[in-house]
């Protein structure tokens, strides 16, 4: 991507921006995508340090059992994004 990313953050940053809009993936079905099925907090910590979330669509990854937890732009607007994509 260009930024000061890591390769692992390239890597789940661009399966996230693979996820279809008005879909989601848990954390545990992107660490499986990426062939890191034990990286469930990494691939959260790397969503996490996404500082272009307008192109990276990290909002569409949510946790197993659908909870908005620990959003970088806030519980809100993760929320109203998934709503907006009539998730």
């Amino acid at each position: 991507m260009g930024l000061k990313e890591t390769p692992f953050q390239e890597l789940v940053w661009s399966k996230a921006c693979a996820i279809p809009y008005g879909t989601t993936l848990t954390y545990e079905q992107l660490a499986i995508n990426i062939g890191h099925p034990k990286a469930v907090r990494a691939v959260g910590t790397a969503l996490g340090k996404n500082p272009i979330a307008i192109i990276v669509p990290c909002h569409r990854v949510v946790s197993k059992n659908k909870n908005i937890i620990n959003y970088r732009y806030g519980s809100d607007i993760k929320m109203f994004l998934l709503k907006h994509e009539q998730l």
